[in-house]
Formats: C-alpha cells, structure tokens, sequence
C-alpha cells in the first residue's frame, strides 16, 4: 500500500518544484527543519550511495528516485497545513 501512495506522490512531482521554493521561503517552518533539509540533499548529492549502479541504463537511476521521493515525502509531513494546502500535497 505505502508503494501505491508513492506511485501517486511521483505523478505528483511537477508540483514538487514550487512546493521546494515555498517550504524554504515559509516563515511557518522552522529554521531547523530547513537547515536539516538542506543537509540531506547536500549529503545526499556528497555521498552517492547507489544500491543499483546509475551505468545500468533504465534502472540505475531508481534508487535515486526512491531517495528524491522518500525525502519530499517527509518534508511534505513536517510542513506545516497552509504549505500542504497551497500545493494540494
């Protein structure tokens, strides 16, 4: 069931562009989620960890979708209603 809610969350990722710039321009979320938000993507792009190397063409790239996703997804959970609402998440 939690692979069908992120099915739907990917079809929704053209709105994820405009939720990004207005969860970290909020004045709603805390300066803390931001920071720590910010460290995860940076970590994420440091330190690469593939599971499924990126030369395997097609598949290669899935882990790091799961990863952009899992990582939206949490930020959509900590932000506050109002953000949810604006961006229909």
């Amino acid at each position: 069931m939690r692979w069908l809610k992120r099915i739907g969350f990917l079809l929704k990722f053209h709105k994820s562009i405009p939720f990004l710039w207005g969860f970290f321009r909020s004045k709603e979320v805390n300066l803390k989620k931001k920071v720590l938000f910010i460290f995860i993507m940076l970590g994420y792009i440091a330190f690469p960890m593939d599971l499924i190397p990126d030369y395997l063409i097609g598949i290669g790239i899935v882990d790091d979708i799961t990863i952009a996703i899992f990582i939206l997804q949490l930020m959509v959970k900590v932000a506050p209603e109002s953000l949810k609402e604006k961006y229909d998440f």
